[in-house]
């Protein structure tokens, strides 16, 4: 057994593939952007909450 398990280590962060927008409809490419948004919003959901935690940490600690 070691201190760090295979799961505990950071995951490294996934690079995306870039799409070819050849022969995409603008529907398609609407549908694409909303797609976009929806993971961006995701993300800074992930992001507000890490910074709650870290906040809240913070002040429990904090002396005084």
């Amino acid at each position: 057994m070691t201190l760090l398990e295979e799961g505990d280590l950071p995951r490294k962060r996934q690079v995306l593939e870039k799409p070819r927008f050849d022969g995409w409809d603008v529907a398609q490419l609407q549908d694409y952007i909303a797609d976009l948004k929806a993971e961006i919003a995701r993300a800074e959901a992930a992001i507000a909450a890490g910074q709650s935690h870290r906040a809240a940490a913070e002040a429990f600690f904090r002396k005084g």
